[in-house]
């Protein structure tokens, strides 16, 4: 996983400042730092988004701190603001250990997540129960990634789920070709049980899938993958099931220009099927781009939409958001006008776009490196965290726009 590098950071920041200052400003959003890691008990730097419950609870983990392993938190919200409690302080060994993926609510009303080491070595994928009144809460672990063969290293990817309660997630390595894996956890009488539905990594195929998987209504799954592909800069494929057999069809290979390249970010889609990412690099701006890709027919046409201005691998990491009006909002994890991160959102009139900066972070107290979705309440406002700034452990944050 690549980082911001601080002295590149610099150099462009002047350059990077006068593009971003022609951007239209979000009328009135409001920043303000929810959460700042001290680096103890609580966590530190985080590197994963946050969930949003129906009471506008926000869920997360943080990649290290507690006991040196990392949490599982929650920001409980109440009349007089939001509580912070630890929900869970992860031990290595058998426990897994650098969780850097968000928790997902799912079945039973439980928190799922995974870590990236610990278990047998490869990370595991766990939940907490559903006992909001207890802290910490149990954990259970469902799987521990031992061989290599069957997936390896979880990565930053959301865990989903189907109707049966089945898990779906990816590792970044290992597979039959170690290119990484689409996985399924389903529960047997004997607890839960893996099956590998697709190992990449042949030539000409993605390779490295850091996002998890989304799926539709007929049971096909698409993701991204960050490397592999015609050109080697990642891919956007659709896996589909006929039986126990799953087939994957790439829908698109990056090519590593106005396109963008190395889409570490995953998937979203719209009412209509459309499916929107990120790219992390490339584009005509330099800082990765924010893509469509339109069904019609069997075939999808892949359009970008915007291309962030920055100056490298520093555009979004994590998967865009589309709202109920069409709107999208991102987060890139060191561009900016401080190549510190920023949150943004771009409206659509017709067939054009129109970037609306929320915040561009200082690299100071409110926080700095974005490696989080933004996300949604009930009221509008937009929720993430930063993995290092504030007291050098990283925050979490809210923008009102």
């Amino acid at each position: 996983m690549v980082f911001c590098d601080s002295k590149e950071s610099a150099i462009v920041a002047l350059s990077l400042a006068a593009v971003l200052a022609a951007a239209t400003p979000a009328p009135a959003a409001t920043f303000r730092v929810l959460h700042t890691f001290t680096g103890g008990a609580d966590g530190a730097n985080p590197q994963a988004g946050l969930t949003v419950d129906a009471a506008g609870n926000l869920y997360g983990t943080a990649q290290n701190g507690g006991a040196g392993y990392g949490t599982a938190f929650e920001l409980k919200r109440s009349a007089g603001g939001r509580t912070f409690e630890v929900l869970h302080t992860f031990a290595s060994g058998a426990d897994g250990a650098a969780p850097i993926a968000r928790l997902m609510p799912g079945p039973q009303g439980r928190l799922y997540g995974t870590t990236s080491q610990g278990g047998g070595g490869g990370g595991t994928v766990f939940d907490l129960a559903a006992t909001p009144k207890l802290y910490p809460r149990k954990e259970t672990l469902l799987y521990a990634f031992t061989n290599a063969g069957n997936g390896y290293q979880p990565s930053s990817g959301d865990l989903n789920f189907d109707a049966a309660g089945n898990v779906y997630g990816t590792t970044s390595a290992g597979g039959v070709y170690n290119g990484g894996t689409v996985f399924k956890l389903s529960r047997t009488k004997n607890g839960w049980h893996e099956t590998v539905l697709y190992s990449f990594g042949q030539i000409g195929d993605g390779a490295v899938p850091y996002a998890g998987v989304i799926g539709d209504a007929a049971g096909n799954l698409y993701g991204t993958t960050s490397a592999g592909g015609s050109a080697g800069d990642g891919t956007v494929f659709e896996l589909t099931p006929k039986g126990s057999v799953w087939s994957e069809t790439i829908i698109y290979s990056f090519q590593g220009q106005t396109d963008g390249l190395v889409p570490y970010a995953g998937l979203t889609s719209d009412g209509a099927g459309n499916l929107y990412g990120a790219a992390t690099d490339g584009g005509s701006a330099g800082g990765g781009t924010i893509f469509e890709l339109t069904p019609s027919g069997g075939v999808w046409s892949f359009s970008t939409i915007f291309s962030v201005p920055g100056w490298g691998i520093s555009g979004p990491f994590r998967t865009p958001v589309v709202d109920a009006s069409g709107d999208i909002f991102a987060t890139t994890h060191c561009d900016g006008t401080y190549s510190s991160g920023s949150v943004f959102e771009l409206t659509r009139s017709g067939n054009t776009w129109t970037y609306l900066s929320l915040h561009d972070f200082t690299g100071g107290s409110d926080g700095q490196y974005v490696f989080s979705n933004p996300v949604f309440d009930s009221h509008g406002d937009v929720f993430g965290t930063t993995q290092v700034g504030g007291a050098g452990y990283g925050v979490v944050w809210e923008v009102s726009p």
